[in-house]
């Protein structure tokens, strides 16, 4: 829990509409960034290719004993479907549209049409907690972040490291991650840190590549706690599959993976001499304001938020509905803009999480889900199975959806985990980490916050080297997760 829905302007303006679109960073009138994005759709298109031969035809090469029996085939009802799946992908990621309501809209003509089903048998799957949980959250932490509640603990962390300038990239690290994991989606936690850290990245002379890098690898390091929707989201989706797994071993393989990763970030840029910046000095840094003291609504927003942490952790209590009735409290604080509040749910990824949980539903009771297994259980390598999954939803996801395409891609491990020895656990956290990770991409919310809080005269060098930095992270992080977690067996 950025690129459509999840990774779109929409939802990043519903939680902090004071920053620039991420569509503005789409730089001047150069091609060369067009050029760039169609090199890399087109290798997309080249793997998820490869990836359909290797499904088809690799049980022949990797298992040729079983080649000869009978193999796994897909009548035109699963077909069907499963190529409006796709479509749905490539449309999403071409134009600006929520793929949750092309998932809604495809679900109603496959299920009522094709398969002869009312609508209360399409809606059977409707993930109606997921779809609370979201609304609870964002209700309740755009109102925190509105009133200032949230600000007042960056402020004060940022204080702490004065004159300790390389301590900064970690600080908003820290500062992220413990958004996220008390239920903020990274969006909107990297569109709140954004503008302090590159502005402090100025003014001390550090990379902003470097500082936004720490900031979305932070964010997606919280990102998979048990309070937030997408720790809430796989764990749902990985229990209504029949593996269960540990909300807790997900979270810290998230935190784990995601602080080497930038741990290998700052090695990187130590060896190419670029842990300082030599291009910022004509800034005028961001001043930090200095913090009063907090207003009596921030105060009771603290004790709310602390009050969800016991609440849910504690004494297990659904989420949703516990910021729903934090967020209630709140508002009565502050009644007249409670319209304004209302507005700051991310109704987009609602949207998203339903179509696409509800369509997939619908692949999963015409067999899709379970031919597609089988296909690429022929190739008889488990581990070579959970690699080619790991890379196609990294890939995938650096211009589509994580939330799509984990909500996609964690039923296909199913079958491969119930005829294998491969922990579940570390199967689908190196799924939903080679899914996040990738979001440092500038086609992403995420990524193009960081572009769009750069300085105007340095938004064209830091959207290119965000670029060559996204490429380096596809072609590593999937294959980390992989090898850190799967072979292991450390989950």
């Amino acid at each position: 829990m950025t690129n459509i829905a999840e990774k779109t302007a929409e939802e990043t303006e519903e939680m902090a509409p004071q920053q620039a679109s991420p569509g503005d960073t789409r730089v001047e009138p150069s091609r060369r960034p067009d050029r760039r994005r169609l090199i890399l759709l087109v290798t997309v298109a080249a793997i998820a290719v490869l990836g359909l031969v290797a499904l088809l035809f690799g049980g022949g090469l990797f298992n040729p004993a079983a080649a000869p029996e009978s193999e796994p085939t897909m009548t035109a009802t699963q077909i069907i479907p499963l190529v409006i799946l796709v479509v749905m992908f490539v449309v999403a990621t071409k134009w600006p549209l929520n793929i949750g309501v092309m998932g809604l809209v495809a679900s109603f003509g496959v299920g009522y049409f094709m398969l002869g089903m009312s609508d209360k048998e399409i809606l059977e799957e409707f993930p109606a907690s997921i779809v609370l949980t979201i609304i609870g959250v964002t209700y309740f932490f755009s109102m925190a972040q509105r009133n200032g509640s949230i600000g007042i603990i960056v402020q004060t962390c940022v204080r702490l490291v004065r004159g300790k300038t390389m301590l900064l990239p970690w600080v908003f690290f820290l500062l992220a991650a413990a958004l996220t994991a008390l239920g903020t989606f990274s969006p909107a936690a990297v569109a709140l840190l954004a503008p302090a850290a590159l502005g402090l990245a100025y003014e001390s002379r550090i990379h902003p590549v470097l500082m936004g890098a720490f900031v979305i690898n932070g964010a997606h390091a919280g990102g998979f706690s048990p309070l937030s929707v997408a720790g809430v989201l796989v764990h749902d989706i990985a229990l209504k599959n029949g593996f269960p797994i540990s909300q807790g071993s997900l979270f810290l393989a998230s935190f784990a993976l995601n602080f080497i990763l930038s741990a290998l970030t700052i090695v990187v840029f130590g060896l190419l001499g670029k842990l300082r910046d030599k291009h910022s000095n004509e800034y005028a840094g961001l001043e930090t304001p200095r913090t009063g003291r907090p207003t009596g609504q921030q105060i009771f927003t603290l004790l709310l938020t602390a009050a969800i942490l016991v609440c849910t952790l504690g004494f297990h209590m659904p989420i949703g509905f516990v910021a729903l009735s934090a967020g209630l409290l709140l508002a009565f604080v502050n009644i007249k803009e409670h319209k304004t509040f209302i507005g700051g749910v991310s109704w987009s990824t609602v949207l998203l999480v339903a179509g696409m949980i509800t369509y997939v539903s619908l692949l999963q009771h015409v067999g899709v889900i379970d031919t597609l297994a089988e296909m690429a259980l022929a190739l008889g390598a488990p581990l070579l199975i959970a690699l080619v999954l790991c890379y196609v939803i990294g890939v995938g996801s650096a211009f589509a959806s994580s939330t799509a395409l984990l909500t996609a891609f964690i039923p296909m491990a199913g079958p491969l985990l119930a005829t294998s020895s491969l922990s579940a656990s570390g199967t689908v956290a190196a799924l939903a980490i080679a899914a996040t990770v990738v979001d440092v991409s500038p086609f992403s919310t995420d990524g193009a916050l960081v572009v769009a809080n750069a300085r105007d005269n340095d938004r064209q060098r830091v959207y290119r080297q965000l670029m060559m930095y996204a490429g380096g992270v596809v072609l590593v992080a999937p294959a980390l997760a992989w090898a850190l977690l799967v072979p292991t067996g450390v989950m």
